[in-house]
């Protein structure tokens, strides 16, 4: 199926190999088939040429075309991204039917986005502003993308037969009596289901308390409006009553963000949110509130988590629950009312963290617990008092393994060189010169 602009060009498919490259593109992304078919058809325009065409040329014919495409083609300013994917239209359509290029092609300035390279990411008073001027629903989509980092295919995909439900935010709870929602944790999980992740596996990600009272408030008032709401009712739908069973397209999601961003006085594109919620990530992992291997995870990256949780199914929830611990950090950076932990918050967290990793390398270097008292005293008291008290302990626990608790010990005046070595200090040498008392350091 063609949809969109791509509909120009449907005759192609009337060429049964044509129809069959199309298909087995679409088995991947309907988009891309969609895109790479307008492509073609663009360049066999521009050639005078049919795709069948194409495969009666020789290797060389084919690739001095190209060339000669590429050259025009720079040559009316059209950008490098543009004349790129054009060529890897072709490029697709030969290899489908066994054929290669003889020679590597250059494109000016390939990969350079000189079409948004100036676009800046918003500040938080500027995403403040975009959130003041929509309404519930983009509100919602707007918190999903900036606050948790999803793609706006996650939302609502190509065909809008799909994207995020009620049944993937599995800790909210929507009740249609009450025509209330609520949920078990103030920063609560969303999961992103294999069909709606770019890398068609799945992750998880979170959103705090700002965005669950945009999307709290949002689907509160579908249900005064009459929608009953289920599992596998949409997050974001159509605004009119008669469609919202139906799941929204990507296209509608861009322009319902759009629409947003130009009220508060922006040029940006709707992606520029998921940008800020990778760059503010970021920020915060360079402050030491996150680990890379938790954004890249939530960002629906491939990666180290991605791999695990693919081949075991399911993440830990101890590895869950520490994932939402950096996240209810990362707040601060992200959400731009004051719900975000705060800066004292936050040291007192890194320093707790910092005390009980002493403490437990104190217990796993001795093979030895400390009572619950003995903890508690610790944790008590400030970096530098741990420390002094720490060293203490390391000394006393040190004597015992060392020389059964005794700090004092008598040793052959042969074997004086190995103790000094070991950080023993000299008390005495015997008067014989046999003999000489060591004691450990203070």
């Amino acid at each position: 199926m063609v949809t969109g602009r791509g509909k120009k060009y449907i005759d192609l498919l009337k060429e049964k190999q044509v129809e069959r490259w199309f298909r087995d593109c679409a088995r991947g992304s309907q988009l891309t088939a969609d895109v790479i078919l307008r492509r073609l058809g663009s360049f066999c325009n521009e050639v005078s040429k049919t795709p069948m065409d194409l495969l009666e040329l020789s290797d060389e014919s084919l690739t001095n075309l190209l060339t000669d495409f590429i050259g025009t083609e720079e040559d009316r300013g059209l950008s490098p991204n543009y004349i790129n994917s054009s060529v890897k239209a072709v490029k697709s359509w030969l290899s489908f039917n066994g054929r290669k290029l003889i020679r590597k092609l250059k494109i000016k300035n390939a990969g350079v986005n000189t079409r948004y390279g100036n676009e800046s990411i918003p500040s938080q008073q500027s995403l403040k502003k975009i959130f003041s001027v929509g309404d519930a629903r983009s509100k919602t989509a707007c918190a999903l993308i900036a606050f948790s980092g999803l793609r706006l295919e996650a939302l609502g995909d190509y065909m809008g037969k799909g994207g995020l439900e009620i049944r993937d935010l599995p800790e909210m709870h929507v009740d249609v009596d009450s025509k209330t929602v609520s949920f078990e944790n103030e920063v609560t999980m969303v999961k992103v289901r294999p069909e709606l992740s770019k890398t068609r596996k799945p992750y998880i990600t979170f959103i705090g308390p700002e965005g669950t009272g945009y999307l709290s408030a949002y689907l509160q008032k579908r249900m005064i409006e009459g929608e009953v709401l289920m599992a596998e009712s949409p997050i974001i739908v159509p605004s009119k009553l008669a469609l919202r069973k139906k799941h929204i397209t990507t296209i509608n999601i861009g322009d319902l963000i759009r629409q947003s961003i130009r009220s508060a006085g922006f040029e940006n594109r709707p992606y520029i949110l998921r940008s800020y919620f990778d760059t503010q990530l970021m920020l915060a992992e360079s402050k030491g509130f996150i680990m890379h291997d938790y954004r890249v995870f939530m960002m629906g990256h491939s990666g180290s988590m991605e791999h695990r949780y693919t081949l075991d199914k399911m993440l830990t929830s101890d590895t869950i629950e520490d994932m939402r611990s950096s996240y209810v950090k990362c707040l601060k950076f992200l959400e731009t009312e004051d719900h975000g932990i705060k800066e004292e918050d936050v040291a007192k967290i890194t320093t707790n963290t910092m005390k009980e990793t002493a403490i437990m390398i104190l217990e796993t270097a001795y093979g030895t617990n400390l009572s619950d008292k003995e903890k508690e005293d610790l944790m008590a008291l400030d970096l530098d008092d741990l420390q002094e008290r720490l060293k203490e302990i390391f000394r006393d626990k040190k004597a015992e393994i060392l020389n059964n608790g005794n700090r004092h010990k008598t040793i052959p005046e042969r074997e004086l060189e190995i103790y000094l070595n070991k950080g023993w200090e000299l008390v005495q040498i015997y008067p014989k010169g046999d003999k000489a008392v060591v004691k450990l350091p203070s």
